[in-house]
């Protein structure tokens, strides 16, 4: 069965790409908001596996975002990838304070390799 992925980017061209990618294999299914609030709102409807989520959007920041996540018993435990065009390549490839970081532009070989590497780690 899919694993249902939520990108939360406010770069429409980026989630297009991420979403045809990651849905070539018929591996994941991808839900696109393009804001935070969208985000929260659909993380809580649709449940997904794991959420990739950008850090810096105009309505609130991937942190924020990652927060109120986080305060909500449907989201809560649900795993973030954070998306970053802020830090370089080799700075991003780790995790920071638990979470794990990509650096845009994201090669979808090591985007899939990250988001196997995390489901995997929920067990």
């Amino acid at each position: 069965m899919a694993k249902k992925i939520l990108v939360i980017d406010d770069e429409e061209d980026l989630c297009w790409f991420v979403k045809l990618n990651l849905e070539e294999d018929k591996q994941y299914e991808v839900v696109v908001a393009n804001s935070g609030s969208e985000g929260i709102e659909k993380a809580k409807k649709e449940s997904p596996d794991l959420i990739l989520l950008d850090i810096l959007m105009p309505d609130m920041e991937g942190s924020e975002v990652a927060e109120k996540l986080a305060s909500y018993y449907q989201t809560k435990n649900i795993p973030i990838i954070f998306l970053t065009a802020i830090v370089r390549k080799e700075e991003a490839e780790r995790t920071i304070g638990g979470k794990h970081f990509i650096a845009k532009p994201v090669e979808t070989k090591k985007l899939k390799a990250s988001i196997e590497e995390v489901l995997s780690m929920q067990g």
